[in-house]
């Protein structure tokens, strides 16, 4: 006789089922499924003592450490916050909020909070709690410092059975030596599962690693992506990007740049010995507007990068076009000559009817 497939368990129950084998010891017919860093973070905590109906303390640490973690977060929470207030009105609508940790969990800054009187908000959206995984078991903001990727969280597959009204998206942040120093956590209090804040939370913390890149002293920011994936404009968030010292020498670069040219270590790397031509290419590519300029690698890829020197952009903004400049030099030499045309003409070298040209497009 023919059977019918078992349906498949929801969400919820599976998480069940997954807590009542794992962390419960229940019988089950083979071990229920549930993604491996979860399984190991309650492994960690379950190692160090704890019990999932444990109350949870959601404490500050000392003052002093609150205020060593401010010192040492400065430059992260200064590159943060436009992209914190970016994220604000991207989930505004989803009751989610935005909270940004250093490397021990600490929380540094909170984004605006929902409309939402609930005393969970509260315990955590807090400058200066410890959120990490020794504090607070398994979460979003543990698992993705320890494990140092990505990660999403919902309800049950937190370790407490206090944290299990969360549901959160996290993303490590790596400064430009590629050390991480803190995390990004898209964090719900009893809200329906949206996992593409996980894609939300990664493009958040590229925004915020490629501030702290633009920020520090270079002489060379360089944009790279695959041929024909070149972001058509500077400042693009979504490209690799290095920056190179006077001396050829790529002194930070962001994750994306570390996976295109497979950097390794904290660096610096000798851009000669990254690029299959000299380093002054680079140099002399920032000299140059129009197309990116394409790049051989040693691996034989070939890569599209774009460079520009400090404050290029800005002295670019703040030159005036020519013709404004001549506009601006007719106009001077006009009130000079108390609205003489003709004398005005006389003193810049040209005829009356150019300089009456030039005035009636100024209007």
């Amino acid at each position: 006789m023919e059977t019918s497939a078992r349906p498949a368990p929801d969400r919820g129950s599976a998480i069940a089922l997954a807590r009542g084998h794992w962390l419960h010891g229940s019988p089950a017919p083979s071990a229920p499924a549930i993604e491996p860093w979860i399984a190991r973070s309650w492994q960690r905590c379950l190692a160090a003592g704890r019990r999932p109906q444990e109350r949870v303390q959601f404490a500050p640490v000392s003052a002093a450490r609150r205020h060593e973690a401010a010192e040492r977060g400065r430059a992260l929470v200064d590159a943060a916050r436009p992209v914190l207030a970016r994220l604000a009105r991207a989930i505004a609508a989803t009751q989610y909020f935005a909270l940004l940790t250093d490397a021990d969990g600490t929380v540094l800054e909170v984004g605006p909070l929902p409309a939402q009187d609930d005393r969970a908000i509260t315990d955590i959206a807090r400058v200066g709690v410890d959120l990490s995984e020794r504090a607070v078991g398994t979460t979003a903001i543990g698992a993705a410092l320890a494990e140092q990727a990505p990660v999403w969280l919902h309800r049950g597959e937190h370790f407490f059975d206090d944290t299990a009204v969360y549901t959160c998206a996290g993303a490590p942040l790596f400064d430009p030596q590629g050390r991480c120093i803190g995390m990004l956590d898209l964090t719900g209090v009893r809200v329906a599962e949206r996992p593409e804040l996980q894609h939300l939370a990664r493009h958040a913390v590229q925004a915020i690693g490629n501030r702290l890149l633009r920020a520090r002293p270079h002489a060379l920011l360089v944009q790279l992506n695959w041929p024909g994936c070149l972001a058509a404009s500077e400042g693009a968030d979504g490209d690799g990007l290095l920056a190179l010292d006077a001396d050829g020498r790529i002194t930070g670069a962001n994750m994306l740049a570390r996976q295109l040219l497979g950097l390794r270590g904290e660096g610096p790397w000798p851009a000669d010995e990254v690029f299959a031509a000299p380093a002054a290419f680079l140099f002399d590519a920032a000299g140059r507007s129009g197309a990116p300029a394409e790049l051989p690698l040693w691996s034989g890829l070939r890569i599209h990068v774009r460079a520009s020197r400090p404050g290029a952009a800005a002295r670019a903004a703040g030159r005036p076009r020519l013709k404004e400049a001549q506009d601006a030099w007719i106009r001077q030499a006009v009130d000079e000559a108390h609205g003489n045309v003709a004398e005005a003409a006389r003193l810049l070298g040209v005829s009356r009817a150019t300089v009456y040209r030039k005035l009636g497009r100024r209007g």
